[in-house]
């Protein structure tokens, strides 16, 4: 069974349509932010954003390191005072990934970020100021051609919005964005990026798809204040998942109470769910039955944990019993099926070997090495 570098992802990409006249990601306005392409049909971004206190200069480097090394392609830090931004300069020496300025309340902290060398600004104009600040922010990202991204978020709407709408709603999100898009545009300036959060899923999906009928600039999108890990995770796959089927989402922020790595993580998952990320292994494991006679649990959560390095794209079946044991194991790149204290190994569909259970970790860790190595050195199609 021939292998090839990419899975045919059409099917997932097409999974819901709710509305034909919302502009899709493929036909998005691209923006560059440093060597990265966001939009215009590009593969999407995961961002996370930085937890520490930024004017620490050696543990934000360190947290933006995890980050990197997770897989984050993008990095955002808060700029919340005069300390933070003059920590920037050094923050974006010592870093490869581009950086995108948090910035809140104050002008001039946008527009010393950007004279630092960050690579993007975030900025929302519920709470920025009034419009000459906003030329003034324009004026600097202009001349160093950094993208903005207008970030508008349930919880800080503007006041009259609130009025006129009666309430956080996803109108309301709509329009506090659109006005400050007509700003930029009236002053010329076009590399913008928009998300519209809320904390619930209903009021984000229904905001991006208004959103997605007006304009054609790439959207970042999230669940913001999603919650803890597990609580998160659930909104945010949800959430995430139905703009992603959609066709919308040019980037993505997981957000979560914890650790930002997690972020990535979960990032990462959501996209494998959906075959938009082409890269890295997808373990398929069954949740356990009485009929499973090794120690599935631990063996799946060993094999997960050992094949993060893999970039190669592999399905990788860890199975518990004979009912759908092998033929998911088959049907998988790599995969095992249990038995009594024993697996059978499949590769590309056929049988390998049995083997003690105690071996399984081992003996699947190292097929999905072998073949992961070799598809990674076949000639490029």
């Amino acid at each position: 069974m021939p292998m090839s570098k990419e899975r045919d992802t059409e099917k997932s990409r097409t999974l819901i349509t709710l509305d034909p006249k919302v502009t899709l990601r493929s036909n998005t306005r691209p923006v560059r932010v440093k060597g990265l392409a966001l939009g215009g049909g590009a593969p999407i971004v995961v961002q996370s954003m930085t937890n520490t206190d930024t004017a620490d200069i050696e543990s934000t480097v360190s947290q933006i390191q995890s980050l990197t090394d997770a897989g984050c392609q993008l990095v955002r830090v808060a700029v919340p005072n005069e300390q933070a931004a003059s920590a920037l300069g050094d923050i974006c020496r010592e870093v490869d990934v581009p950086l995108v300025a948090d910035i809140h309340f104050d002008y001039r902290l946008a527009i010393h970020a950007v004279q630092a060398g960050i690579n993007k600004l975030r900025i929302n104009p519920g709470n920025i100021g009034g419009r000459d600040r906003v030329e003034m922010v324009v004026a600097a990202a202009k001349e160093h051609g950094v993208p903005i991204r207008i970030g508008v978020n349930a919880g800080s709407l503007a006041r009259p919005l609130l009025e006129k709408y009666g309430g956080r709603v996803p109108q309301a999100l709509v329009e506090s964005a659109l006005d400050h898009v007509r700003i930029l545009e009236d002053l010329g300036f076009y590399d913008i990026v928009i998300s519209l959060k809320a904390s619930d899923v209903a009021t984000t999906v229904e905001a991006y798809r208004l959103m997605a009928r007006r304009v054609q600039y790439p959207l970042h999108l999230g669940i913001t204040e999603a919650g803890t890990y597990f609580h998160g995770t659930i909104k945010s796959a949800v959430g995430l998942g139905i703009l992603l089927s959609m066709g919308l989402g040019d980037t993505l922020r997981v957000s979560l109470t914890g650790d930002p790595v997690k972020e990535v993580e979960v990032a990462y998952g959501i996209l494998q769910a959906l075959g938009l990320r082409q890269e890295g292994v997808e373990i398929i494991s069954c949740p356990t039955c009485g009929r499973c006679q090794i120690d599935l649990i631990s063996i799946a959560e060993a094999v997960e944990t050992r094949l993060r390095h893999v970039k190669v794209p592999l399905k990788v079946a860890v199975m518990g019993c004979v009912v759908n044991g092998p033929g998911e194991a088959k049907d998988a790149d790599i995969g095992i099926a249990g038995g009594r204290d024993r697996v059978v190994l499949f590769r590309q569909g056929k049988l390998v070997g049995q083997y003690p259970a105690e071996e399984s970790v081992d003996i699947l860790v190292k097929a999905v090495e072998e073949l992961a190595n070799e598809i990674s050195k076949l000639p490029e199609e």
